[in-house]
């Protein structure tokens, strides 16, 4: 049976339609994997990711000296004292920590990591990228393990290293634009042993095949995470597993579009088709019913503090989404071509506005 508050839910009707607009203009992977999940676990994963996105651009749009950071602290405070700001992104998100027994440290770790950024802080070894990822990530893929009624130490775990191996992914891709925005996430220790000097390099980033190596080392380091990830995600419940597998599968994509692309992140930036997402969403629809490897592997160090949070809170009743929403009685064949529909759309829709800003950036050159 499902998790249920005495309390009346904070969030309307207009609130989760508000959450879902923002994802589909800022979040479009997510939007369209979401559609692989049960409706009982996809507004609540539409609640909390359009937390998280507010929350990162809070901080990324903050002006030098700003308090982002406090003010979002203080709405979280909020949150969990179940008064929320009139923001429909923190109606939707007390309902979420409440029904689901979301320990505050998780969200209060995602809001360190993003103080983390705020702070400019330097990733001296790989431990330290661990632990910046199992905040801004790891975090992510504990709550949405809540969300799905599942709280075993080993499956959170496991959850934990998916999301720390796609944060892995996108600084592999975003190597070039995070350096151009003064941040370098690549552990500075591997830069220096490929003789790389971080902030040298920092200071004028070009790529090298030096460079190349020391990113080609975090993607084996993601492939790693990856790979323990999948014992977790056959343990989740049947109807929640396709949309996690598309997670793990596109995320995991980017690492090969950098490879492809000999690890050139700077001066380029690894994109994968909406055609390669189409067939990834459709091989993650058929993953459930194939032999998954169990690891029962401790947690990574720097995330076992989000694990014993969920261990000293447990909830209060049972979420099975099985029970409420089964997989959608579609044959296989009808979900792939709903997904190669969507996919097709969101090209279209992604071509189209990349027109549009070449078109502006040429209006804006001045002419001679």
């Amino acid at each position: 049976m499902f998790l249920l508050s005495a309390e009346r839910p904070k969030a309307s009707h207009a609130d989760i339609e508000a959450c879902r607009e923002l994802l589909r203009g800022g979040s479009r992977s997510f939007f369209a994997a979401s559609f692989l999940l049960p409706k009982s676990v996809r507004d609540p994963a539409v609640s909390l990711y359009a937390f998280c996105r507010v929350a990162d651009d809070a901080i990324d749009l903050d002006s030098p000296g700003g308090n982002a950071l406090e003010r979002l602290r203080e709405r979280l405070e909020r949150v969990y004292d179940g008064r929320p700001a009139a923001i429909s992104a923190d109606r939707a998100l007390t309902d979420v920590v409440t029904r689901f027994a979301v320990p505050r440290a998780i969200p209060e770790a995602l809001l360190e990591g993003f103080a983390w950024d705020a702070e400019g802080r330097r990733y001296e070894d790989m431990s330290s990228v661990h632990a910046y990822s199992a905040r801004v990530a790891g975090t992510v893929g504990v709550m949405m393990t809540l969300l799905m009624g599942e709280r075993n130490p080993t499956v959170v775990s496991r959850a934990c290293d998916l999301g720390i191996a796609m944060q892995l992914s996108n600084i592999a891709r975003d190597v070039g634009e995070d350096a151009r925005n003064g941040r370098l996430y690549l552990p500075r220790a591997w830069m220096r042993e490929a003789g790389i000097d971080p902030d040298a390099w920092l200071a004028n980033p070009v790529f090298s095949e030096a460079l190349a190596e020391v990113v080609k080392r975090l993607l084996r380091e993601a492939d790693v995470l990856y790979d323990r990830a999948g014992a977790g995600i056959s343990r989740l419940p049947l109807s929640c597993q396709p949309g996690i597998w598309a997670a793990r599968y596109l995320y995991a994509e980017i690492g090969r579009e950098v490879e492809r692309a000999g690890c050139d992140s700077v001066s380029r930036r690894a994109v994968v088709s909406a055609r390669r997402k189409a067939r990834l969403m459709a091989r993650a629809l058929t993953a459930p019913v194939l032999p998954v490897r169990q690891d029962a592997s401790p947690p990574l160090p720097e995330a076992k503090f989000l694990i014993d949070a969920v261990i000293a809170q447990p909830a209060r009743g049972r979420i099975n989404p099985d029970a409420a929403s089964p997989i959608p009685d579609r044959s296989i064949n009808e979900q792939v071509g709903w997904v190669l529909q969507l996919f097709t759309k969101l090209e279209q829709l992604e071509r189209m506005e990349a027109i549009e800003r070449r078109r502006r950036a040429t209006e804006a050159v001045p002419s001679s």
